[in-house]
């Protein structure tokens, strides 16, 4: 057997070959391209075998890459720990606590994880051409670079680690990103740019909301049994989304109510506008993009003209979204595509639902129907103790109570006679004046359609005839 002494002896030449190969233009251009070639693949061999390179690009098929995503949020707190980068990208939103730093193209962050050295490097591969009208977008990955013996200890358990610990910075950070979608004459932007964000600071919580304590608690134990179940939505087959129809007259506290489920969650909020959408690739391509962790928002669902399905087919030049589209998205194969996900009708007018596909809102889709009243007085005493301070009986709170029988008045208006003093005495009697005239006024009103009806009903003798026009009468 060759002692190491002597295999070193035998490949001296070898290696010595080699590098007068690649450093000696002279020499290289004396020998046959073959033997060139080939010393200079022992050499490389020798120096390089025992680095192993991982592309991580930043999209997908579809989506933009989890380990790549990951990668950018892990990386950020490592850019100080690194005797690298000298050089990082720094931005800031303005309601942003502070700066986020992420590595710049072709710098490199080292990690060490278990003993083993890691180069992280950003690059940017050009993909069009300056001469076309639009081209695509540069494509970015990252380039991990470690020793070859190691590949097992980076593929099963340094990138599960860099992903976990991600997860883990996104729930520390405070602040909960507000997203809207970016959209061009009703085309999606290219991957990447479809959506614009903010951070939401909206103070809602579940303590604070103006809503019947039996609901509250109702739709709060939901919500905590939702997130906990990945084993049994995965156990049962389905997507692990669920779906919630909010419903209510404007001023009921609706998009709070949004908010505080998103505080309590943690979750990211995609207020997504559906009437600029013009096909269901262009929407999937859009709804693809939400993260994980998030509630996806269609407000005022009964403005959408959604038609039934199979309807859109019958206009040969019809260029939107179908109510097929959207269904498939919600909770057909592409819904897989995301996880722990929410979704959230908001309408007005409930009644008005009717006009529209009852699979819309068929169990599994829209798992919870949460209704946003007027206020009631239990309610009211929550926004007394909000707005005042004030948690004791009143006086007063006979006479409210009696008037809210006779007038409807939304948490939003209370809110607004509550905000104008700090006085309890004062607010509360403010309040008790506007529910008056608000008695008034719609006493009037009910007056005012009741002799319209009669008008309307005197105008003819045939009972068909007169029951058509106060049916018109009522819906003007």
């Amino acid at each position: 057997m060759f002692t190491l002494m002597e295999v070193l002896k035998l490949l001296a030449p070898w290696f010595t070959a080699a590098v007068v190969v690649v450093l000696t233009p002279m020499v290289k251009d004396l020998i046959p391209q073959a033997v060139s070639s080939y010393l200079f693949s022992i050499y490389q061999d020798y120096f390089y075998s025992r680095l192993t390179y991982i592309n991580i690009e930043e999209y997908g098929d579809f989506t933009r890459d989890q380990i790549y995503e990951a990668a950018t949020i892990y990386l950020r707190q490592k850019i100080n720990d690194s005797p690298k980068p000298k050089r990082f990208r720094c931005k800031k939103a303005i309601k942003q606590d502070k700066p986020i730093c992420d590595i710049a193209n072709e710098e490199e962050v080292i990690d060490n994880f278990r003993d083993i050295r890691l180069g992280w490097k950003l690059r940017v591969e050009g993909t069009g051409h300056y001469g076309q009208l639009q081209p695509p977008p540069d494509k970015n990955f990252f380039e991990l670079t470690f020793d070859k013996r190691f590949k097992k200890d980076v593929v099963e358990s340094y990138i599960p680690y860099v992903i976990a610990r991600a997860e883990e910075i996104i729930r520390e950070e405070k602040g909960i990103k507000l997203y809207s979608p970016n959209c061009s004459h009703g085309k999606a932007l290219p991957t990447g740019q479809e959506w614009s964000c903010t951070i939401l600071e909206h103070p809602a919580t579940f303590d604070k909301l103006a809503m019947s304590p039996e609901r509250k608690r109702s739709l709060k134990d939901d919500l905590d049994r939702f997130v906990t179940r990945k084993e049994w939505y995965k156990k049962v087959g389905r997507a692990w989304k669920r779906g919630y129809l909010i419903y209510g007259p404007p001023g009921t506290g609706k998009s709070t109510l949004i908010a505080a489920m998103a505080n309590h969650l943690n979750f990211d909020i995609y207020f997504f506008d559906i009437s600029n959408v013009t096909s269901d690739s262009v929407l999937r391509q859009i709804l693809l993009t939400i993260s994980n962790r998030s509630m996806i928002v269609f407000e005022d669902i009964d403005c959408a003209q959604l038609g039934k399905r199979g309807e859109e087919k019958k206009d040969p030049y019809y260029h939107q979204y179908t109510l097929s589209g959207l269904l498939n998205a919600m909770d057909g194969l592409w819904s897989s595509c995301g996880e722990e996900q929410i979704i959230v009708f908001t309408t007005n007018h409930k009644d008005l639902l009717d006009r529209l596909d009852p699979a819309l809102f068929r169990p599994g889709r829209i798992d919870m129907h949460v209704p946003m009243s007027y206020c009631t007085m239990d309610e009211f005493k929550m926004l007394a103790s909000t707005y005042l301070d004030f948690n004791e009986d009143h006086r007063l709170y006979g006479q409210i109570e009696g008037l809210f029988a006779n007038a409807r008045v939304t948490p939003a208006e209370i809110a607004e006679e509550f905000s104008r003093t700090e006085d309890a005495d004062a607010a509360l009697e403010a309040v008790v004046e506007y529910l008056k005239q608000k008695k008034i006024a719609e006493e009037s009103s009910r007056t005012e359609e009741q002799k319209k009806i009669a008008e309307e009903s005197s105008r003819t003798e045939d009972p068909d005839a007169a029951l058509e026009a106060v049916v018109i009468a009522e819906e003007s």
